[in-house]
């Protein structure tokens, strides 16, 4: 498994604990669980990943990494960011 899709994989691992949740609060709760005990070298992987369109993420990783994008310092990191603006 590609270091890429190890990543992916470790984050839907989270959400599937998260996932008999409401999804608002499965979002919410995976996260949090990123931003607390994850490196910011990994946050800013996964971002990068979603934002240039890697496969295979769970829908409530999607929502839970445009989430924590927001909260870097370097908004240019937002999934939404225009490509070439890193």
């Amino acid at each position: 498994m590609s270091p890429d899709a190890k990543l992916v994989y470790n984050a839907n691992q989270i959400a599937k604990f998260f996932h008999h949740r409401p999804e608002a609060q499965a979002v919410s709760d995976t996260a949090d669980h990123l931003k607390k005990y994850w490196d910011p070298r990994m946050r800013h992987h996964i971002v990068k990943l979603l934002r240039q369109g890697a496969e295979g993420f769970d829908p409530i990783v999607k929502k839970a990494v445009t989430d924590i994008a927001v909260d870097f310092k370097d908004h240019h990191l937002h999934p939404s960011a225009p490509e070439g603006e890193e």
